[in-house]
């Protein structure tokens, strides 16, 4: 017996399958596009319109006694009249033409596929066969044939087919097609179609039987079971084994564990495959087969969700080791919490699939589901949008703990990023809680990720200074500004930008390289210092608005700073180092890092050795 036989059954079957459960769950979806009630009730006056007028259409047939209105009360019967060795009866359910009737007892035929199915052949199961009168319509096949199963004659394969026929009063009769009929080898050779099972068995097992199958193919049925999982897990344990020798890479710890996933439902699956192929090479009955064939149809399932619950195990722990590494307690408590629906979703497919296996109807329940997943998601709307929120926060991560942040007219410290809310700690120490959805949809401003700080002030000087004493200011105070160690000289002006109401204006502005606000504090206290120095140097003082009474002589400006400014300048201009409108190039090379910082006298200073 060929494996490759087996494959288009299964594959036809399990599309089958889930053709039916896709346009199962597209009905629920649509169930939840009517939110707005008015279309929920002209949704609903449609529908029993239509099943009214479905229901004064259907013709009142009356009941078949060999329950042959359907394709699958065919086979069921069929099977049934076989298993009570009734062949008489399951004659009824073949289509024997004038020719067929003449020439072979319809009985005979009865028997003959009977022992076809038990040696190469496969039934689907009941819950795939159609219970329509009219059969299935999305086959392929036309309205009067549906696909039951397959079997194997001479080397070749070929499907089993009923027909839809007419009875009295025109009402479906379903029946083995005539095709189907001409293919079954009759007569038969019972010695050489006699199945091993029965050859190898005791008389005693042989003769008693149970539900119409001798108790020897229960039995051999138990025992392919219990080989085929042992010969699996046999399997499935080398290869494992063998892979590290062969690749690798392997036996690295993400690799083996990805690996070790695979283990379990490929050692079901594989055992699944050997239980079929087995029962069928050794001849166990069709009957036997077929009351397990579901039951096998689930642990292929059950196989497969396995393999999917093990990856989301072994993705979402590596997702959450690497955000452990990275002190992330959000996106672990996201990750914790998607896993765990992801689980109950596997676990609700997997009933969904079994129960529609088992032939019941799971449309009824994908729309009663569908109703209840409207209901909640309006009652949980706040709810969700907070959750959406603080998956977008985690994928985003635009704050994170610890950073200093403001977020809309509320600035403070991350202290905890929740699955709900986001908590920060404010400069007055009081505890902000954000919903998550709010929080995410507001401006945030991060103050902890600032590579560099600013540092702009306007510095006005009183007008009796001079024009001289402006132009020093001006060169000394960019002097500064690039001699400083903790100042970006790129960014570095300082411009004599306006005549003020009551002071002459210039404009400090660069930015100050710290690696926090505390480090940025220092350094702009130290330039600050450093300025005030320096307009006392030049001989001006800084502007205030006041009104000043001369009650006796004002000393003013200092004359005699003022005259060794105005020196300095001139001997700047004769010599040509004038820094102004902009310094030289080289100069502030030579400036760079020449201000000692921290200044002298401070405890963090350190002398130049």
């Amino acid at each position: 017996m060929d494996f490759r036989k087996l494959t288009p059954l299964y594959l036809t079957t399990l599309h089958a399958s889930s053709r039916r459960l896709t346009l199962s769950l597209v009905y629920g979806l649509l169930l939840l596009c009517w939110l707005m009630p008015g279309q929920a009730q002209a949704q609903d006056t449609e529908a029993d319109t239509t099943a009214a007028a479905q229901e004064e259409q259907a013709p009142n047939w009356p009941e078949d006694s060999l329950g042959r209105r359907t394709p699958r009360g065919a086979v069921y019967g069929f099977i049934k009249s076989v298993a009570a060795q009734d062949y008489d009866r399951a004659a009824l359910y073949l289509k024997l033409d004038t020719t067929l009737q003449q020439n072979r007892d319809g009985a005979t035929m009865a028997r003959s596929l009977q022992r076809l199915l038990d040696q190469s052949g496969q039934i689907l199961p009941y819950a795939w066969l159609s219970d329509n009168p009219e059969g299935r319509d999305d086959d392929d096949l036309g309205p009067n044939l549906d696909r039951v199963g397959e079997a194997e004659l001479e080397g070749s394969s070929f499907d089993l087919f009923v027909e839809k026929t007419e009875g009295e009063g025109g009402a479906p009769v379903w029946l083995f097609s005539s095709q189907t009929v001409q293919r079954i080898p009759v007569p038969l050779d019972d010695a050489a179609t006699t199945p091993l099972v029965d050859k190898v068995s005791p008389d005693i097992i042989e003769e008693n039987s149970w539900g119409g199958v001798p108790i020897s193919h229960w039995l051999a049925i138990v025992l392919v079971a219990i080989v085929s999982y042992l010969v699996a897990r046999a399997i499935v344990a080398l290869i494992l084994l063998a892979i590290p020798f062969v690749w690798t890479k392997a036996r690295d710890e993400d690799t083996a564990g990805i690996i070790g996933a695979f283990g379990l439902p490929v050692r079901l699956y594989l055992a699944v495959w050997l239980f079929v192929f087995a029962s069928e090479a050794v001849g166990i009955s069709i009957i036997v087969r077929l009351r397990l064939s579901e039951i096998t149809l689930v642990v292929g399932l059950v196989a497969f969700l396995i393999l999917l619950w093990r990856l989301i195990d072994f993705v979402s722990n590596l997702i959450q080791r690497r955000l452990a590494r990275h002190n992330n307690q959000a996106g672990i408590s996201a990750i914790l919490f998607l896993r765990r629906g992801v689980k109950i979703g596997i676990v609700v497919l997997g009933i969904i699939m079994a129960l529609d296996t088992f032939g019941f109807d799971v449309t009824t329940g994908l729309a009663a589901l569908g109703i209840g997943g409207i209901a909640l998601a309006l009652g949980a709307q706040k709810t969700v949008e907070n959750f959406v929120g603080s998956v977008m926060l985690i994928a985003d991560q635009p704050v994170r703990v610890g950073d200093f942040c403001k977020v809309g007219s509320i600035t403070g410290t991350v202290e905890q990023i929740g699955m709900r809310s986001t908590r920060l700690r404010t400069g007055e120490r009081t505890v902000v809680t954000i919903p998550n959805g709010e929080f995410s949809s507001q401006s945030i401003e991060n103050f902890a990720h600032r590579d560099r700080f600013l540092f702009q002030t306007t510095l006005g000087v009183r007008y009796e200074t001079t024009p001289d004493q402006l132009r020093y200011l001006l060169v000394e105070l960019r002097t500064i500004l690039y001699a400083h160690p903790k100042v970006s000289e790129t960014t570095a002006r300082v411009r004599f930008i306006e005549l003020g109401k009551d002071s002459l204006n210039l404009e400090i502005f660069t930015y100050i390289l710290a690696k926090s606000f505390d480090e940025f504090l220092e350094v702009k206290e130290d330039l600050l210092l450093r300025i005030m120095d320096t307009v006392a140097d030049s001989g001006t003082d800084f502007a205030f608005t006041s009104q000043t009474l001369y009650l006796s002589r004002d000393k003013g400006v200092s004359e005699e700073k003022a005259q060794e400014v105005q020196e300095k300048v001139r001997q700047w201009k004769e010599a040509g180092e004038l820094q102004l409108p902009s310094f030289d190039e080289a100069r502030i090379r030579e400036l760079r890092g020449s201000i000692p910082y921290p200044p002298e006298g401070s405890v963090q200073h350190s002398p130049a050795k």
